[in-house]
């Protein structure tokens, strides 16, 4: 009798599958790298203009950072996007840094899934 009260409060304590859900952390995303910007730079208080951003590893749900500036480029496969800068983002002077995010995905009911990842920072000049 002892032995079965034992074991039956042990087997609560364990929880026999029903405690609370473990969950897996989110594992690194894949990192985009750019490679190139065309054009490299554009005149300050120019137009909006076409940006074709040149690398490895782009998501099709990229975005593109420039500066402060969020874009939804073009996906045109996993090497090149094509975005359209504001002329605002290109009203002064100056340097600015461009990145890729590749967003992260969601995990199940168990967690998992990735973390979102962003390129090194590519240097567009604004003359």
């Amino acid at each position: 009798m002892k032995l079965t009260l034992t074991l039956l409060l042990a087997a609560m304590a364990v929880g026999c599958g029903y405690s609370s859900k473990s969950t897996t952390p989110a594992t690194p995303g894949t990192a985009p790298v750019i490679t190139q910007l065309t054009p490299p730079n554009m005149n300050a208080g120019a137009q909006a203009f076409p940006l074709e951003i040149d690398g490895t590893k782009f998501n099709s749900n990229a975005t593109v950072n420039f500066g402060t500036t969020v874009i939804h480029p073009t996906f045109i496969d996993s090497t090149q996007l094509n975005a359209t800068v504001p002329a605002a983002a290109v009203a002064t002077a100056g340097v600015v840094h461009v990145t890729v995010t590749n967003p992260g995905k969601a995990g199940g009911i168990y967690g998992g899934g990735t973390q979102p990842a962003t390129s090194a920072a590519v240097d567009f000049t604004v003359n």
